[in-house]
């Protein structure tokens, strides 16, 4: 008997029967009538070779001592907790860095042509948007960053002279996550005194000083002095 039925419709009323009956043929007769699903293996199959991500986290997880404290000291002596030292802000000062980046390593395709060679330089703001500010205080003035800090803002702590703080148990009495300048970091944004409020503009990062008057103030906002 001919098929009147449009090419599109026979076409996908074809591919329907084609799925129901790999269905069908994917599952076998219980002895109680009921029907159980079989797996198909369609084409080349390997066996996964990378290890289970969170096996492995527990499996390092397991070699570390119960009490850190005993096995590392007090966090006060832990080098990872260091902060990079800034100077004190002496008067309020607004001025920009353009964070510019140079590779050390050559960057080439699959055929072996070169993408970007060793010594490319680039601002790394032409290309990615930084979405939040960077509130740099010294321990002392955490009071002050916390009032001035949007919720958005990522507070960091730069060590003065010995007062280094504790990020961790500062971060948990005062309920917001606090990070540590690192040096690298410090180096990149052009950092030298603190407090600094550290934001994008464009193609270039403001950063916005608070001298003795600013902070004694509390929040004034980085609009107040530019």
């Amino acid at each position: 008997m001919a098929c009147n039925l449009p090419r599109h419709v026979r076409s996908g009323a074809i591919a329907t029967l084609l799925a129901a009956g790999d269905l069908a043929g994917a599952r076998a007769a219980e002895p109680g009538g009921a029907m159980i699903a079989s797996r198909t293996t369609i084409g080349r199959t390997w066996p996964v070779a990378e290890p289970d991500a969170l096996a492995e986290i527990e499996a390092r997880v397991a070699t570390l001592p119960r009490d850190m404290g005993k096995a590392f000291g007090p966090r006060a002596t832990w080098t990872a907790l260091k902060a990079a030292p800034l100077g004190v802000a002496g008067a309020d000062r607004v001025r920009s860095v353009v964070p510019f980046y140079t590779l050390d390593f050559g960057i080439a395709l699959p055929d072996g042509k070169t993408l970007y060679p060793k010594g490319f330089t680039f601002n790394p703001l032409t290309y990615v948007r930084l979405p939040q500010r960077l509130v740099v205080v010294h321990p002392r003035d955490l009071g002050w960053a916390l009032r001035e800090a949007r919720a958005s803002d990522f507070i960091l702590l730069s060590a003065l002279g010995t007062q280094n703080g504790d990020a961790i148990e500062l971060g948990e009495r005062t309920g917001r996550p606090i990070f540590i300048l690192e040096e690298r970091v410090k180096q990149r944004l052009g950092l030298t005194v603190a407090p600094v409020i550290v934001e994008q503009s464009g193609a270039r990062l403001v950063l916005t000083e608070y001298g003795p008057s600013s902070r004694s103030r509390g929040a004034t906002g980085t609009g107040a002095l530019r």
